[in-house]
């Protein structure tokens, strides 16, 4: 990836659209493919959740990039060091969960490094904003581990 150029934040946003609609379409695959109780309505949430990241994405303005700002969002680390399951139809919710979390953590990884070989401050700003986005999925996903799994051991 650190080959990637983009010429204009147009050029960013429009990547990140595309990663956002393939992740949303990859969670559309494993809730067709659940056959475990809650897999099909968790999949499907975070398919939603991907849509409404798209949406915010292609809502952005001239007006609206000009304001964004970065905001501190903790990082859990809850499955950072928990081992990560191809997605299936017949994953447990546990797996599901870190795996969501785990791809979280990928996009932000990604963003972040693309922020530090950006030129422009622009492009570094944009990059700052969605790997910011990311870390707030992951923290959401995060907290319905820990509510879903830690508790129920």
């Amino acid at each position: 990836m650190a080959d990637r150029r983009f010429d204009s934040v147009a050029d960013i946003i429009a990547f990140a659209i595309r990663r956002e609609i393939e992740a949303a379409e990859g969670y559309a695959r494993i809730a067709a493919k659940a056959t475990i109780p809650g897999l099909r309505e968790l999949a499907d949430d975070f398919r939603r959740q991907e849509e409404a990241h798209r949406r915010l994405l292609e809502g952005l303005t001239t007006e609206t990039l000009r304001d964004l700002g970065t905001s501190f969002v903790p990082d859990l680390h809850v499955v950072d060091s928990l081992a990560e399951e191809k997605p299936s139809g017949d994953m447990s919710i546990q797996d599901m969960l870190i795996f969501a979390a785990k791809k979280e953590a990928r996009a932000v990884a990604l963003y972040e490094s693309l922020a530090r070989l950006a030129r422009a401050s622009g492009h570094q700003k944009m990059f700052l904003f969605l790997a910011g986005q990311e870390r707030e999925h992951k923290l959401k996903i995060e907290a319905e581990y820990e509510k879903q799994v830690l508790q129920e051991n």
